[in-house]
């Protein structure tokens, strides 16, 4: 191999995040040897901003930032990417000389799920539950994709009213509304999306009610451990077609690995090489 990179994963509850698996597979594809670390700051006996100074100190190459540090690496680098410092959240950061430089491929990594489930359809009018980072990226991924109409759902009311400004900001012409209840939001929309961490291993449940599915047309869910959440089964059970969380995680790591190697990728053969891995490396 004639390359190495050095790259790793801060955030909390990752014990079975794949994403290591994803890039050493990408390395594999390019000659390049790929170390790829979990970083769960409690297991560091560290804050994120420790773990992060770990990197720099350690010559890591770059890190993906999952649940809950997004909205905390952005405060940590700079963003060229107008869009990504409206959004406020960043999930990718590459370690340069002149210092780290954070990007977004949850954003892009949406609308590629998506696209590649329904295609060019429209989304409809959608409910979005959960405003945290994910939810950030997601929201500016379906303005991207065209949707007119979002309801937003959070228990914390001022980070949904933060979400709405800044996405008024870029798209002036969605209708932007904000609910206390999923069910009641949930009326009239297409599109449903959980963007919480309910239902992920260790947070297991659902955000809504099965019975308020009836009528949509298409869920998603940000969750990808397991693939198979109980908000994906409901939805599936009402008829509705499903984007499971899975995509989300492949379509961001690809988006990563460019950034990260600079190299492409067959993306067939990676969806099937990931595919055919039982568990994490």
């Amino acid at each position: 191999m004639s390359k190495a990179l050095k790259l790793g994963l801060i955030g909390d509850n990752i014990a079975r995040s794949r994403a290591n698996v994803l890039h050493g597979l990408a390395g594999d594809q390019n000659g390049v040897a790929v170390t790829y670390d979990r970083l769960v700051p409690k297991m560091m006996e560290k804050d994120f901003d420790g773990v992060f100074d770990h990197c720099i100190a350690t010559g890591f190459d770059g890190i993906n930032v999952t649940y809950p540090y997004k909205e905390k690496a952005a405060l940590r680098v700079t963003v060229d990417d107008p869009l990504v410092r409206a959004i406020g959240a960043v999930n990718t950061v590459i370690f340069h000389k002149d210092g780290p430089k954070g990007f977004n491929t949850d954003h892009s990594g949406f609308m590629a799920a998506y696209r590649s489930v329904r295609q060019e359809q429209p989304t409809g009018p959608v409910l979005m539950i959960g405003t945290g980072g994910v939810g950030k990226a997601v929201a500016f991924g379906l303005a991207g994709l065209g949707t007119r109409t979002l309801r937003l759902v959070d228990r914390d009311v001022a980070k949904a009213e933060a979400l709405a400004a800044a996405l008024s900001a870029v798209a002036p012409d969605m209708d932007i509304s904000i609910w206390i209840s999923a069910e009641k939001a949930a009326e009239g929309c297409a599109g449903l999306i959980n963007c919480t961490p309910v239902g992920m291993v260790g947070y297991e449940g659902t955000p809504l009610d099965p019975a308020a599915m009836a009528g949509a047309e298409w869920a998603f869910d940000a969750v990808y451990t397991p693939v198979d959440t109980q908000f994906l089964q409901d939805a599936q059970a009402a008829g509705l077609s499903i984007i499971s969380g899975w995509e989300l995680f492949f379509y961001q790591g690809v988006h990563a690995w460019t950034l990260f190697s600079g190299l492409s990728l067959d993306e067939a053969q990676l969806r099937s090489s990931l595919q055919q891995e039982v568990a994490p490396a």
